[in-house]
């Protein structure tokens, strides 16, 4: 068994280490006997998104941002055809935001997304950074992890999560969070999430194998403490609301 993965742009968009997520899920399909490749695209590389399995961008700084997006944009009919045939799309931190219809500036210059959502996004003055909570529409556990942004993103009409109990959502607090289509799943929330979140990092193996055809297992791999570590963080945010 073999999985292709496109990390698009590590080097720019990998803030709050998020290239873990890959790292975390390369060693859990390993040890379901994938053999995994991962293919990294820098801002100087012509992306072939023919052979990938999955593709992944982390998040970057707003200027780190608008230079993948001006990369991304010229591949944006190859990157829907990519998704169109089945391989899935993960993006998160300010990366999410790209799919979108547009990315309106700090200064108002509005920037073309890459229009796998009909969403918009605008930036502003205001910071949001801090610790989250997230009520998942996939999975049965919420979900952990931080957000540091800037921005408010309109006309989500299915967020991957429909709550924060901690934290702040697309465009409100407490509000709907993230964007879940078909094989395109988007989040603000970094941490790395898919090291904080086994039960994220699970669905998303889950669908890699629905994709291939493949039979899981009846029990996914469970490595030392990261499920510990997961019911720590969960309860000490709890703790922090008093839930």
């Amino acid at each position: 068994m073999e999985l292709n993965i496109l990390h698009l742009y590590p080097d720019s968009m990998s803030l709050y280490g998020e290239w873990a997520n890959l790292a975390i899920l390369c060693r859990h399909l390993e040890a379901l006997d994938v053999a995994v490749t991962v293919e990294k695209v820098t801002g100087e590389d012509t992306p072939d998104f023919t052979r990938a399995d999955m593709i992944y961008m982390g998040a970057g700084t707003e200027g780190a941002q608008k230079a993948a997006l001006l990369g991304l944009v010229r591949h944006a009919g190859e990157l829907k055809a990519a998704v169109d045939r089945g391989a899935l799309l993960l993006f998160t931190g300010s990366a999410m935001e790209v799919l979108g219809a547009s990315v309106t500036d700090a200064a108002g210059k509005v920037w073309q997304g890459l229009a796998l959502a009909d969403f918009t996004t605008v930036e502003t003055d205001k910071r949001s950074p801090g610790d989250v909570i997230a009520a998942s529409t996939l999975w049965e556990a919420p979900a952990v992890g931080f957000m540091n942004k800037c921005s408010l993103t309109h006309g989500v009409t299915t967020p991957l999560f429909s709550s924060l109990s901690l934290g702040f959502g697309n465009d409100q607090e407490g509000g709907g969070e993230g964007y879940a289509s078909g094989n395109v799943l988007a989040t603000h929330i970094t941490g790395p999430v898919l090291v904080k979140n086994p039960d994220f990092l699970d669905l998303i193996i889950r669908r890699l194998f629905a994709a291939k055809g493949w039979e899981l297992p009846e029990a996914l791999p469970v490595f030392p403490h990261e499920r510990e570590a997961y019911e720590v963080t969960l309860r000490e945010l709890k703790n922090r609301i008093g839930g």
